[in-house]
């Protein structure tokens, strides 16, 4: 690992511990700071349901993401299924109802902040069904050919080695299993001043690569049937503003034309994928 993949493991490590913290002060309040976006709108704007939003431990719910891989992924009764970056919980929450009793959820995530308030969300909520692992993408917590579905939402470009997190997400699936995720990608390179923000790469825009590059990953490491489902624009006003979950990102403070030079690069696409028999 590069001293320059360090520092950015650090810094998103660093920063969604603070948003961990963040958003129980939030919601201890559910004040938005002064802007109008809360997490719930922007979950809706990312596809969720009304159900949906309300099924799961509110607390739950940062407003982070990029879409709905839940429904995406088609989960049926009695699967394992795996969150690559689980957060505070909200995609494990609602996987969990779709896979029943007779089903389980493993949620990891490399920060220890967002993997204790996942715990105590489904400890409230009763969630017998759910494992929360602290751990790293790129060496998970999981065992060979364990699980049936991976579903992850707008986590792998936080992850330097991109290569290495489609390689271990294909060693955990079992032969036939699935892959389902929301992410965020480029049609053209970011301009530098983002490109050099660390800020930027905790608000997913910096650690974007280009859609045939993110592809070309998924089906070099040995996935059949990858297929992009859906695309659409990246709502990167969401990161420059305040909510429960984005509030202590600080994104750089940029002009009009430059928030729309950026917007034009990036695109939100949800991938489906299988790994052979």
């Amino acid at each position: 690992m590069t001293i320059k993949e360090k520092e950015i493991k650090r810094a998103v490590k660093e920063g969604y511990a603070q948003i961990a913290k963040q958003a129980t002060s939030y919601y201890s309040s559910r004040s938005c700071y002064g802007c109008a976006d809360i997490p719930e709108e922007i979950s809706k704007r990312m596809g969720y349901s009304d159900e949906e939003i309300s099924a799961a431990p509110p607390e739950s719910n940062l407003g982070l993401g990029c879409g709905n891989p839940v429904a995406l992924a088609s989960l049926r009764e009695g699967e394992t299924v795996l969150d690559m970056g689980a957060g505070a919980g909200f995609d494990c929450f609602l996987a969990s109802s779709r896979v029943g009793d007779s089903g389980k959820i493993i949620g990891v995530d490399i920060t220890s902040e967002m993997v204790d308030k996942a715990r105590a969300n489904a400890r409230k909520g009763g969630y017998a069904n759910i494992d929360f692992r602290q751990g790293d993408l790129e060496n998970m917590p999981v065992a060979d050919s364990y699980v049936d579905v991976v579903i992850s939402n707008c986590v792998i470009n936080l992850v330097p080695n991109k290569k290495m997190v489609f390689k271990e997400t294909f060693r955990v699936l079992k032969p036939g299993g699935r892959l389902a995720v929301s992410d965020v990608v480029l049609t053209r390179e970011l301009p530098e001043f983002v490109k050099r923000s660390n800020k930027a790469y905790i608000g997913c825009l910096a650690g974007a690569i280009m859609k045939e590059e993110y592809l070309m990953i998924i089906r070099n490491v040995g996935f059949s049937e990858v297929i992009v489902v859906a695309e659409s624009s990246f709502p990167v006003e969401s990161l420059l503003c305040e909510t429960a979950g984005s509030a202590v990102i600080e994104m750089p403070r940029i002009s009009a034309e430059q928030q729309k030079e950026v917007a034009d690069s990036v695109l939100s696409i949800k991938v489906s994928a299988v790994k052979p028999m």
